[in-house]
């Protein structure tokens, strides 16, 4: 009898985003017969110890990166590069002793840069290729290669031909070792009546998401119109109602796609899993791209350009303006077919 192999997965600990998107590729895995040992910590520890309370489960320290109420994002991370590339050694070194320890036959990282290894196959995660920044363009994509070619492959979260994540995904040059896997979503579309007028979903890292959190409350709680707001905090467990808003700490993913398919309109940051999520269940949306996160602003910009959704700056947020202007704006109205062929990319682990 055949051993199952076990692969190791393990999303970036920068808000949830990399953890949700890393669900349709842990049930991929399992369907084609591979055991799944999860790794994160934080968020994203709590979110998939939810969806998978089966899986083991292993606490790999994340990069825990700050966000500045006050300094430039780019400046922010510049001060920061002396802790990211220190984590990326001791993940680098942790990762070694969790294959040996737990016999891992293969590895999947989403963005961890840390976590590659000659002594298994190991896969990295991303949609973006071309990380957009105001300057030192070369020079990070530069670092960013340089990581991404010390695994077996790279794979892109995005469909070559429709192409949802822009110029992130599509880079004049490629890694020699990337392949597009097509878009994931760990949501189904549903034809269900409608119950709430506006959704809003919190995420992103602290300090901001906290700041969203506020405004949204503030924004909401006095209308008419029937709301919920998801706080992305799967810690917790609470449940409040002010008047016509609820409030709810989290969703696991089968309410969310509940929640989301049920709603009229959907406010939210412009992270990319959640832009996938959206346009598998070709809902509307506003957009407020975290402050200074240059993939999420793009992202936000690049759909408002194309006349799919609108978007606000945080720091403009005004709720009026935004949903009589989101009036003008298609939504995701086209049909996602991205498939992908797991068979085919599961086959690296079984050399090596």
């Amino acid at each position: 009898m055949k051993v199952k192999k076990r692969i190791l997965v393990a999303p970036l600990d920068w808000g949830i985003g990399h953890s949700t998107r890393c669900i349709p590729v842990i049930k991929a895995l399992i369907s084609n017969n591979y055991e799944v040992i999860l790794s994160a910590d934080s968020r994203p520890l709590h979110l998939l110890s939810t969806e998978f309370p089966k899986l083991e489960m292993i606490r790999f320290e994340g990069y825990n990166i700050k966000y500045s109420k006050y300094l430039p994002m780019i400046l922010s991370m510049i001060l920061q590069i002396p802790k990211i590339l220190w984590n990326i050694k001791k993940e680098n070194a942790t990762l070694e002793d969790i294959i040996k320890e737990y016999t891992i036959d293969g590895v999947i990282s989403d963005n961890r840069f840390g976590l590659y290894s000659k002594k298994v196959p190991c896969v990295f995660i991303t949609h973006q290729l071309e990380i957009q920044t105001p300057s030192f363009n070369e020079s990070i994509r530069n670092f960013n290669y340089k990581y991404i070619n010390k695994f077996d492959a790279c794979w892109v979260m995005d469909d070559e031909k429709i192409n949802l994540a822009g110029n992130l995904s599509k880079p004049k040059f490629l890694p020699n070792n990337s392949h597009y896997i097509g878009i994931q979503s760990r949501f189904e579309k549903q034809e269900i009546k409608k119950k709430y007028d506006f959704l809003a979903i919190v995420s992103g890292p602290e300090p901001q998401r906290t700041i969203l959190e506020k405004g949204l409350i503030k924004a909401l709680k006095n209308r008419n119109e029937k709301s919920l707001i998801v706080l992305g905090k799967p810690e917790l467990n609470t449940s409040n109602q002010i008047g016509s808003l609820t409030i709810k700490s989290h969703l696991d993913a089968k309410d969310l796609n509940t929640a989301i398919s049920k709603s009229e309109l959907i406010i939210c940051r412009s992270g990319y899993s959640t832009v996938m999520d959206l346009a598998k269940l070709g809902k509307k949306a506003i957009f407020i791209p975290t402050p200074g996160q240059t993939e999420q602003e793009y992202l936000a910009n690049n759909f408002k350009d194309l006349g799919i959704c609108y978007t606000q700056k945080q720091s403009d947020f005004n709720f009026e303006i935004a949903v009589e202007e989101s009036e003008n704006y298609t939504g995701f109205n086209t049909e996602i077919n991205s498939k992908t062929d797991w068979p085919s990319l599961f086959r690296l682990f079984e050399g090596k």
